[in-house]
Parts: structure tokens; sequence; C-alpha cells
């Protein structure tokens, strides 16, 4: 019998040695008949966390990018450390989320990628631990069936430090995957789930194709999948799909 989880090491291995992605799928009734795609939003869905650019702007950088990199990596509880890194945004203007969302970009090959999947049908959800004022703003700029994220709390226009209500982390985030799943009466093995930080590892082993996209080392090692180089419409060949392209 074949060690699947030493074949996966040695060919994540192979995939950084020569900079290519290699991925093993399950040849099943599943494998081309996807029909939900669950993507994370900083850096997944776009190149930055949002909380760092926000930090930057707050003149707190360091403080805050310090506990994300930390969070991401696994070695912080996800929510004591939104708590923490909120905390020093406190007095952040409202008015200045939109200077912060004009400098972020997305992800190469993720217009192509969204794209390509609404053209064929299926579903395309956000789920993000970042925050709902740029969530929704992906939501409806790529066409998005649904975003789920963190709600800051303002006062009289400046940010109070806190953040509304429970926070979406590792747990809820696998809970709206299943709940979105259920909801359009969908398998599970049908869900495509897309992450690279520690708060992502619920949601992607919870899919039938958990894909770690160019991840945090405990993510890859951890995931079904793992894609640390090509652009994010290369995902469709992993679906069985040809390239963006040819849609």
């Amino acid at each position: 019998n074949l060690n699947w989880q030493k074949v996966k090491e040695e060919i994540i291995q192979i995939s950084n040695t020569h900079s290519v992605d290699m991925a093993l799928l399950k040849d099943d009734i599943w494998r081309r008949n996807k029909r939900l795609i669950v993507l994370d939003m900083d850096s997944t869905l776009i190149r930055s966390e949002v909380i760092d650019e926000l930090a930057k702007k707050h003149g707190v950088y360091n403080e805050v990018h310090q506990i994300t990199e930390e969070a991401m990596n696994g070695k912080y509880d996800f929510d004591e450390s939104l708590r923490k890194r909120v905390s020093y945004l406190k007095g952040f203007k409202e008015e200045n989320l939109k200077e912060v969302l004009k400098e972020i970009q997305l992800t190469e090959g993720a217009e192509d990628f969204i794209k390509t999947l609404k053209s064929l049908g299926l579903k395309v959800a956000l789920i993000s631990g970042g925050f709902n004022y740029f969530a929704k703003h992906f939501k409806e700029k790529l066409n998005l069936d649904y975003a789920f994220a963190n709600e800051l709390e303002f006062e009289n226009g400046v940010l109070t430090g806190s953040v509304k209500g429970s926070i979406v982390n590792a747990e809820k985030k696998a809970m709206f995957l299943e709940m979105l799943a259920e909801q359009n009466n969908i398998n599970l093995e049908q869900v495509v789930a897309i992450g690279d930080g520690a708060n992502d590892l619920d949601m992607l082993s919870k899919a039938g194709l958990g894909i770690a996209f160019h991840a945090k080392e405990i993510v890859k090692k951890t995931a079904k999948q793992n894609m640390s180089h090509g652009k994010m419409d290369s995902i469709l060949y992993f679906l069985g799909i040809p390239g963006a392209g040819d849609y």
C-alpha cells in the first residue's frame, strides 16, 4: 500500500524545487462536477492583508504585522489576535477606508478565474476573517454570490478599536461553507475551498477539494492540495476545466 502522505510530501518538494505546481487528484464522479467555490480574501483573492494596510495608514504597522504573521502561521489564537490588532487601529477614520481600498490589488489570474467559474454556472463565495467593507466591494466588483467577513465598529466616523458581533474564525469559515452547500443542495465533494492561512484549514479539510494557495508552511503540510507558483486561474486545471482563455 502506498503512503499517500509521503507521496504528497515528495510532490511538494519536487514542486518547490522546480517552481511547478503538481497535484494528486482523486479521479471520481465528483472531479469534474464541482458546483461551489469558496475563497479566502486576504493573501488569496487579493495580494495583501487588509489589516496590515490599515495599520500602515494608522502608523502601527510593525505592531500589527507581527501578530498577523503569527496568527496566519497558527501561533496565535485567531480571535484573540484579531481583537488585539483591531485595538491598535482605534481612532482610524472611516473615510480613510476608501484610500486603503484603492491600493489593494487582486491576485494575478483571480479575475479570469472567477469569470470562467461564473460563465460555467458555479457559485462563488468569499469567506474572510478580514473586513466586510472590503469583502462587499469585491463581491460587487467580481459578481460573487456570497461574502462573509467581520464588521469593524465605528462611532462618529472613527474606529472604536473593536469588532462587531462574533468573529469569522476557522470554525465559522467551515460552518459558512457547510451552510452554503446545504442551502444550495450541493454535496461537500462538489465544493472547492481555497485559502492560505491557518484559519483556513478547517474550511480546506471540509471541502471535497481543499487547495492551499501560495500558503503558509503549516497550511501546505496539512491541505490536500498545494499550489505555490502559478496564477490563480491555473486552479481551473485542478477542476478539469481548460484555461480561462478558452471561455
